[in-house]
């Protein structure tokens, strides 16, 4: 996706390529970091202009969308990720900022999981917006999650997360199987690492990794890389595509993971 700092119309933007995946054949869906609102840098809080004095989750208009449409499609939703002003645990976030959350949503419409970004992109990058302090508007998150779906288990991520290989070994050794990374990477830090990252977390962890990115121009400060893959535990890349909107697919085989692991057991071979 491309999305922008208006809510309706990226809702709108994002039940359209949902509807292309189904139509597709898929059953497993990831949208990108951030795809209901994405504005400057330094307005990193998604949902902050609707989501901040909702009562409930029920009531959060983006959660209603997607529990919406998981059971109208008939689709595995991975939404990440959604600012709540809510931590998982029902406590309110104090002050002005929130969590940003992925969310997993079932075929029937329930949430089956949510994890809260754990690793806060407070960095410098010589491009046009220059500095990102996401810890001015986001409390992170302090928990691995990894859940189980009906093809295999799912090790949640967010973005900056990929840049700490310590979380991905750790949800391997609790059992994930496929990791789901949501993303908006910048331009410049993801035409230098992002594809780099994303291999070797497949590869040292003999995981497969789906990873849904924002790409393309957001606002005259801030453009994302993109380039949304999907990638086999062998590192193979079985789908990608650039920037801008769309929808990529593959089948992902589990003989082929339980394949690689067996003839390589990286995970009962670590000695530290």
């Amino acid at each position: 996706m491309v999305s922008g700092d208006n809510v309706s119309a990226n809702l709108a933007r994002a039940y359209e390529l949902l509807i292309q995946a189904a139509d597709h054949g898929a059953q497993l869906v990831l949208l990108p970091e951030n795809f209901a609102h994405l504005a400057d840098a330094g307005s990193f809080s998604a949902a902050e202009p609707f989501a901040r004095g909702a009562a409930s989750p029920e009531r959060h208009p983006v959660q209603f969308a997607l529990e919406r449409w998981s059971r109208e499609l008939g689709l595995w939703i991975a939404a990440g990720a959604v600012s709540l002003v809510q931590r998982a645990d029902g406590t309110g976030v104090p002050g002005k900022r929130s969590r940003s959350a992925f969310l997993l949503y079932d075929d029937c419409g329930e949430c089956r999981a949510r994890y809260d970004k754990m690793h806060l992109f407070d960095v410098q990058v010589a491009d046009a917006a220059g500095r990102y302090t996401e810890s001015a508007t986001i409390e992170p998150g302090d928990t691995p999650v990894c859940t189980a779906t009906p093809w295999a288990t799912l090790g949640l991520s967010i973005c900056f997360d990929l840049r700490f290989p310590e979380l991905y070994r750790q949800l391997a050794a609790t059992g994930a199987e496929l990791f789901m990374v949501p993303a908006a990477f910048t331009h410049t830090t993801g035409e230098a690492h992002w594809m780099t990252l994303l291999r070797a977390r497949a590869i040292e962890n003999g995981c497969f990794i789906i990873a849904a990115a924002q790409g393309g121009q957001h606002s005259p400060k801030r453009r994302t890389w993109g380039h949304s893959a999907i990638i086999d535990p062998w590192g193979e890349i079985l789908a990608e595509m650039g920037e801008g909107e769309g929808v990529i697919t593959a089948v992902l085989k589990a003989d082929k993971l339980n394949t690689i692991r067996r003839n390589m057991p990286l995970l009962s071979m670590r000695r530290l």
